[in-house]
């Protein structure tokens, strides 16, 4: 592989980042693979933090608020995805702050219904509820939420 030198690096990154929002760990894992000593990799992400390419809290209010209103993930998941970047505690908390709590209970009730009307074949009710909580706690919602949907939706099967 063809050695990267810090400039090269810098202009390679800096280029992605402007096409999207990326985190700190995102990008050493970059410089990482392209065997770059740790003491370059400082040095480019000092200056693409210096020059305001990579933010992890902006990154991680991005990442927030898309996984909540594309693909309809929970708190918790979203938390997890963060913690895994290493994205700082503060700035995972004031991600989650600015999701639309109504917005999001209503992706969330939209994909459970969506996942209820699918598990319908199951003539077991004990492996249709667990298999309905699975995927809900998969998705990364929070049990009292989820039970409070499945009862209603059992409620209206029911009725």
């Amino acid at each position: 592989m063809k050695e990267v030198t810090e400039q090269g690096a810098f202009l390679q990154l800096a280029q992605l980042c402007a096409r999207s929002e990326h985190c700190q760990y995102e990008l050493l894992e970059k410089m990482r693979r392209w065997g770059m000593t740790d003491e370059a990799q400082a040095r480019v992400m000092q200056r693409l933090m210096s020059e305001r390419y990579v933010d992890d809290e902006r990154y991680a209010r991005a990442f927030a608020r898309d996984k909540s209103a594309l693909q309809g993930w929970g708190n918790r998941k979203i938390t997890l995805a963060l913690q895994r970047k290493g994205i700082s505690a503060a700035d995972i908390a004031a991600a989650l702050a600015e999701i639309d709590a109504a917005a999001a209970a209503a992706r969330c009730e939209q994909v459970l219904v969506a996942k209820w009307k699918t598990l319908q074949r199951e003539t077991d009710p004990a492996r249709r509820e667990a298999k309905f909580f699975r995927y809900a706690l998969g998705r990364g919602y929070g049990y009292e939420e989820i039970k409070r949907i499945y009862d209603h939706l059992r409620r209206d099967k029911d009725s």
